[in-house]
């Protein structure tokens, strides 16, 4: 059996009182959602609870092999406990179409003023290429740095059980999610518009998948002193009205039908939430249709062709992967085995990985378009999620090639099988 997999209990999964509810030893999934004992760690959805509390366990035995990563996180969580708290209310010179400085508001990032044109406008798309216009006074790169903050200070909080950096995490998701004068609304209606077009786009809804990552640290947050039970409710009920607009809206269904990486990404944020809002009946039914995507997006040799249409083919693969890996560990909850599915056609997750992972030591010769440098460092996470997935081992020629891949913060989600 592979560490830190709950499939077992999936098997025993049973109804009771009108909601799906799965045991795995102490852990629960019903209705409001997980719930966990100590022995069985945090219930995080995406990460590993049962591993995570390994690591802790190895952290407070000093375990050399987890020290660089370690030093790392405190070092990255020190700058976090300094780090002003952001909100989307922070707006001062662009406002949304709405004026309401609640909705988020973001421009898409590739799009550019049309030279041809004397004011600019529609501008135009040249893809890969980011206009600095995206990044300024918008609510993305605040997104950016809410999520950062909180997965530095939940993983150093969970690991060392110092208070400090749940009390600074837990007033950062709530100034973003719950307190009245500063909470994001929860749609995006107006996320990464384009000038001199007024459609509403549901490519927005790729800026928001660090969201899944928002879910699990919560999770780490659970019991502390600066994350209370009203709290983590609050923030299910807000994901859960997030959800319902992914769902239910136009651009939702727009991102559901996107046959790359952006529909895989919705795919794993509204699987998430599902998950973390209680609803195991709509995550199984998303997960299951990936298996579609993965049949349509990957060849027996582990290209992405639509993924290779792209000047960052590369990065896009990865990302891609990612979504897919992400959407893998969520099936564990609901009976549904992507990690070792096979389309029809060969491609699988795995083949996704092990084609992208063949080129991390050698990236000069990667087959692709790639505009700008590849940089691997993100793929690392991808790999050793895989490998405690699928086998120890099993990427530990690439991940070692990568520099920096001792000290990075994935070693203490995903580490090495002891």
């Amino acid at each position: 059996m592979q560490i830190g997999a709950p499939p077992a209990a999936v098997r025993s999964a049973r109804i009771v009182g009108g909601s799906a509810r799965i045991v795995l030893g102490a852990i629960v999934l019903v209705g409001a959602g997980a719930c966990a004992s100590l022995a069985q760690g945090p219930a995080t959805l995406v990460l590993r609870g049962d591993v995570l509390a390994r690591v802790k366990a190895r952290v407070a035995a000093h375990d050399p092999a987890l020290e660089p990563a370690m030093k790392k996180l405190l070092g990255d969580a020190a700058k976090q406990m300094q780090a002003p708290i952001v909100a989307v209310t922070d707006k001062s010179s662009q406002m949304p179409p709405s004026g309401n400085r609640h909705d988020y508001y973001s421009l898409s990032p590739y799009w550019w003023p049309d030279p041809a044109k004397p004011d600019g406008l529609p501008y135009i798309r040249r893809d890969g290429e980011t206009n600095p216009e995206s990044k300024r006074d918008l609510d993305r790169p605040r997104i950016g740095a809410m999520v950062e903050n909180v997965n530095a200070l939940a993983l150093a909080y969970y690991l060392t059980g110092d208070q400090r950096y749940a009390e600074h995490a837990g007033r950062q998701l709530r100034a973003f999610f719950i307190d009245t004068a500063t909470m994001m609304m929860p749609h995006l209606r107006y996320g990464q518009l384009v000038r001199g077009n007024p459609k509403e786009r549901g490519s927005a809804i790729i800026d928001t998948h660090n969201f899944i990552d928002v879910v699990d640290d919560a999770a780490l947050l659970v019991g502390s002193k600066g994350w209370s039970a009203a709290d983590h409710a609050a923030l299910r009920s807000w994901m859960r009205q997030y959800n319902t607009w992914l769902k239910e809206s136009p651009n939702g269904k727009d991102e559901w039908d996107a046959p790359n990486n952006h529909g895989s990404w919705y795919a794993a944020q509204t699987a998430t939430l599902a998950l973390f809002s209680g609803d195991t009946a709509m995550a199984r039914g998303i997960i299951a249709d990936v298996k579609a995507r993965i049949d349509s997006q990957v060849k027996p040799d582990g290209q992405q062709p639509v993924e290779l249409e792209r000047t960052r083919s590369f990065h896009y693969s990865g990302f891609n992967a990612d979504a897919l890996s992400r959407l893998a560990e969520l099936g564990r909850w609901v009976g549904v085995d992507l990690w070792h599915f096979e389309s029809t056609h060969g491609g699988s997750i795995r083949k996704a990985i092990d084609h992208l992972a063949s080129y991390v030591n050698r990236p000069k010769e990667w087959p692709g378009q790639q505009i700008d440098a590849i940089e691997p460092e993100f793929l690392v996470e991808v790999m050793r999620r895989a490998q405690v997935a699928l086998g120890a081992g099993l990427y530990s020629k690439a991940i070692p090639g990568v520099a920096g891949s001792a000290a990075m913060r994935n070693v203490l989600l995903y580490p090495d099988i002891e």
